[in-house]
Order: C-alpha cells, then sequence, then structure tokens
C-alpha cells in the first residue's frame, strides 16, 4: 500500500481531508489497518482515541442498512424484485415502481420535493409518498429510491429501521457500536454540525426512519460486517448486472470491472467488496470538515479508489 499511504498523506497534508482509518481485510484475516491524520475542529487538533471511534457513513448506510436487509429477504424467497412497491408498501401512490428498481436507482422518481428542508417528519414522509414517476428508467441515484424502501420494511416488520438492523444484522454480525445517531465518541463532520449528529439534512428530519443516511459505525465494526459477506455464498449472486441496459448496478451495490462491488457515501467513506476474492478495502474519512467540494471530492476519491484496486 505503499502508493495509496502516499497518497492519503499528500490529501492530509492539502486539507483534502484532517484524517482517515482504513482496513484491508482478505477473508477471515485484517491484512492491514492504518489510522493517518488526525480528527481536526478548527485551529485545535483532535487525535483519534481508538477503533471504536464512530464515523458518520452517510450514504454507505444504505448498503450496511437497508439495501443488506432488502438484499437478505430477496434472496432468501421472502421478497420478490419484480414485486411492485405499492404492494408491499401501500401509502406510496403508485403501482408500477418495482422493489428493483429501488435497489438499483432506476425508478424514474424525481426526488424533487419544494420546501423539503423546512418540514417536519410527517410532512417530509408524506411528500415522499406523492413524489412523481417519469418514464425516464436510467440509472440516476437518488436517496428517496432508498428511503422509501426504508418505509416499506418499517411495513413489513411493523417496527422502526433501527429495530430492524439491529436484530436482522447487527446483533449476528457482531456489529455493537453501528447505529443512528446521535452518538458518543463519534469523529466530527463539518463544523456546523455538532459532532455525533448525523450530517445528511434528511436523516436529520426522518431520525431512526432514514434508509438513506445516518448510521455512524467503526472499523472493527465494518470489518465484521464485510467478513459476513464473505461467510455466505448466496452473495456471489449480487455480482450481476441487475440494473441492464442502465449503468452496471447490483441489489444496492456499485458493480465494478473484476467482480469489486462498491459503496460511497457523502461525508468521505466507501466499501470496496470483492466476494469472488474474499477482499474488501474500508476507507472512513470526514472529508466535509473543511469545505463541502463535491466535485473535487469525487476525482480525490476515485484516484484513491483505482489506487486500492491497483494495490489489492
Amino acid at each position: 500500500m505503499t502508493t495509496v499511504l502516499a497518497q492519503i498523506n499528500r490529501d492530509i497534508e492539502q486539507k483534502i481531508f484532517p484524517g482517515c482509518a482504513f482496513a484491508l481485510v482478505r477473508g477471515d484475516e485484517v491484512i492491514e489497518e492504518h489510522w493517518l491524520g488526525s480528527a481536526a475542529v478548527e485551529a485545535e487538533v483532535l487525535p483519534f482515541t481508538g477503533r471504536e471511534m464512530r464515523w458518520d457513513l452517510a450514504s454507505v448506510s444504505k448498503v450496511v442498512g437497508v439495501g443488506t436487509v432488502c438484499i437478505n429477504l430477496i434472496l432468501g424467497g421472502q421478497l420478490k424484485l419484480d414485486q411492485p412497491l405499492a404492494t408491499l408498501y401501500p401509502a406510496w401512490h403508485e403501482d408500477t415502481v418495482t422493489l428493483k428498481q429501488l435497489l438499483t436507482h432506476t425508478s424514474g422518481i424525481d426526488p424533487f420535493i419544494a420546501d423539503r428542508n423546512q418540514m417536519g417528519l410527517d410532512e417530509l414522509v408524506a411528500a415522499m409518498n406523492q413524489l412523481k414517476v417519469t418514464t425516464d428508467k436510467a440509472f440516476h441515484y437518488t436517496d428517496v429510491n432508498f428511503i422509501l424502501l426504508g418505509f416499506m420494511l418499517e411495513t413489513l416488520y411493523q417496527q422502526s429501521l433501527d429495530q430492524i438492523f439491529e436484530k436482522e444484522l447487527f446483533q449476528p454480525w457482531e456489529m455493537s457500536q453501528t447505529s443512528f445517531g446521535p452518538v458518543a465518541n463519534a469523529v466530527p463532520t463539518s463544523l456546523d454540525v455538532p459532532i455525533g449528529t448525523v450530517h445528511d439534512p434528511k436523516a436529520q428530519v426522518l431520525g431512526v426512519h432514514a434508509g438513506s443516511a445516518g448510521l455512524f459505525s467503526t472499523l472493527p465494526d465494518l470489518i465484521n460486517f464485510v467478513k459476513a459477506y464473505f461467510s455466505n455464498e448466496k452473495y456471489l449472486k449480487l455480482l450481476t448486472n441487475y440494473a441492464e441496459p442502465a449503468k452496471a448496478r447490483s441489489l444496492a451495490w456499485d458493480l465494478l470491472e473484476d467482480n469489486w462491488l462498491l459503496h460511497t457515501g457523502y461525508t468521505g467513506p466507501f466499501i470496496l467488496l470483492n466476494l469472488q476474492a474474499q477482499k474488501a478495502v474500508i476507507f472512513l474519512t470526514n472529508r466535509v470538515h473543511f469545505r463541502d467540494d463535491r466535485a473535487g471530492w469525487i476525482q480525490d476519491r476515485n484516484r484513491l479508489i483505482d489506487l486500492f484496486l491497483q494495490e489489492f
């Protein structure tokens, strides 16, 4: 990982992010684990206090939570990919959007909600239940797809997402430090968000009902998460493009060349997963701490991803 480490140190020096933690996992073994830089707050430098520090996962929450619960139900035969959302979640107003479309971001749902940031929980849920569905079934990444899947799971289980995740994933997969915020012992995100509070504005309103973002986790918990994926051959079925002829997408995950799965998050984290080779990269950072240059970060992040794929 010489090239990766050198690039990360350059990124820290250039204040692309204040610090990061990452692990390389192969099968049951953690090959490498690194903590670089610091969790900085304005002029004060806060050192990383241990492996139990919690990071805002942002959209990586989609695979750590709702995505994996849905995948398990589909692979287990309890749900079918071509099922319309409305048959499982009657509050949804339209009968053509399917689970596969939501899981691959090909639903055609227009996510725009006027005055969204002024809405409370009930008002926001009602607005999402009435979003317009277009005929454009190309890949368009939007949080709304997974928020609706989360509402569907809550209807099926008659529980909130935090309870569902705890029972279905976090307890059996030994992820005791993964939960919705607010949490203690968290790495700061942006300076205008209280430490341990979710950065995403929709997740701030939806709380434990947010299927798109809102989870905090630790490096050890995410190591257990990827090991759980390695432990069952059923997940090899994810190495299929479920979104043809759109952008290559697995269920919940982006599908890259050479059988790599990927999911990224707005605050900076990403997980790379190769189920055939049983290899994973978990990268955690708080890139929104200094500034929110999303376009620049996508270039920086993609460079890092390419380097990890080349060296691991």
